[in-house]
């Protein structure tokens, strides 16, 4: 069984995560960061039903096999009952279970490698897809795989609709998710 060790950071708002060996604290989301975000989890939710939890800015605490659990903070994510149970989502404040899907949003200020650290930690710990989006490019990139090494990425362009493969039923609008920030 895995010895659950976990890096903790101070709790500070917004959120602190652990990446690439550092406290890193995320920045206060802008108006089209907080839009995107409001229609990913409203799109999320209108799927998911009630197989799962979405939710926005949760704490969530994974880590690489062998490695302790971090601290992160999906901007988007969702976790199917199978995987967090109603009744520890009852109990517990803080998942120590990989999302299902998790969505990122890219902030002016993301650094690349930062983002691809959190990826891989996801991935690694069980998350099925990744979705990075990037407004100023109006892009979404889907990333599926058991690592970043090996990770199949897929960048979609704002006129595309999307079938998310790992999920069947599931399709991403990019007009109508980027219309979102369309003020």
């Amino acid at each position: 069984m895995r010895e659950l060790s976990e890096i903790t950071v101070p709790e500070t708002k917004p959120a602190t995560e652990w990446v690439r060996g550092r406290a890193l604290q995320k920045m206060s989301p802008k108006p089209w960061h907080s839009a995107l975000q409001g229609w990913l989890n409203r799109w999320l939710h209108a799927w998911a039903g009630r197989r799962g939890f979405v939710g926005t800015e949760l704490d969530i605490k994974i880590g690489r096999p062998g490695e302790p659990l971090r601290p992160l903070v999906p901007d988007v994510c969702y976790i199917t009952f199978e995987r967090w149970s109603r009744e520890r989502f009852a109990t517990d404040e803080v998942p120590h279970v990989a999302p299902d899907i998790v969505v990122e949003i890219l902030s002016p200020d993301d650094r690349r490698v930062d983002l691809d650290d959190k990826l891989d930690v996801y991935l690694q710990a069980g998350t099925t897809l990744a979705l990075l989006v990037d407004p100023r490019e109006r892009t979404v990139e889907t990333v599926c795989g058991q690592s970043l090494a090996q990770a199949h990425r897929t960048i979609y362009r704002e006129s595309e609709v999307v079938a998310l493969e790992p999920f069947g039923d599931l399709t991403l609008a990019l007009p109508e998710l980027f219309a979102a920030i369309d003020f």
